[in-house]
């Protein structure tokens, strides 16, 4: 048994307190941290939802939202949501967050105050390929970002560090008054997941010192 199998504090404290993953104590943190739900920003974005401890996390701790949506290619556990994921104001798609089709079901539930994504790729094993492949998806998180999320609203992406990941912060910073990473308590010991976090969606993008507008 490898030791992500083997149930640690964070993963018992989640089944006790009713979520799936321990994952949920990584957005408890930053939540309280940077204040990502604010009034007024009443729809949510979670990209790479499955199982679903961050939209119960959503769900239970801001229940007067007026919607939340989330996509994943797997289906979202049902053994802790007790009819959460059945309610009027929450709508899962399964499907890839890349395909147009999901794209179009997600983007007419927005624009969103909020995007979240905790998406990841399968690992290979490869630290640079697996770089790669999450930073695909952070990049997906960052236009779904550029789309949906209204002028003031908040991102979180997870990303693998290494690579062109300061690129992609660096990006961050020109869309957002405020932009940085930081990795919870809950990240595993040895992992080099961390999370972007921008705050405060500019309404025009800004430009960066060196003149080059990024894509």
């Amino acid at each position: 048994m490898s030791s992500y199998e083997k149930p640690d504090p964070w993963s018992l404290r989640a089944q006790r307190e009713g979520y799936p993953a321990r994952s949920v104590y990584k957005l408890k943190e930053i939540d309280e941290k940077f204040r990502l739900f604010r009034g007024g920003q009443n729809r949510v974005l979670d990209l790479g939802a499955s199982p679903g401890s961050w939209s119960l996390y959503v769900l239970r701790r801001y229940p007067a939202l007026d919607l939340l949506a989330a996509a994943d290619m797997l289906p979202l556990s049902r053994r802790f949501d007790r009819g959460l994921f059945e309610g009027d104001n929450f709508f899962f798609i399964q499907g890839d967050f890349t395909s147009a089709v999901v794209k179009a079901e997600l983007a007419r539930r927005g624009p969103y105050g909020t995007v979240i994504s905790d998406a990841a790729p399968g690992t290979t094993g490869s630290r640079s390929v697996d770089t790669l492949r999450s930073l695909a998806l952070a990049e997906e998180a960052l236009a779904y970002a550029d789309a949906y999320l209204v002028p003031g609203g908040n991102l979180v992406i997870k990303v693998f560090q290494g690579g062109d990941t300061a690129e992609l912060l660096a990006r961050l910073k020109e869309r957002f008054t405020g932009a940085r990473g930081f990795k919870p308590a809950a990240c595993r010991g040895g992992s080099f997941e961390t999370y972007y976090i921008g705050l405060g969606k500019r309404a025009t993008l800004e430009k960066p010192k060196d003149g080059k507008v990024r894509a």
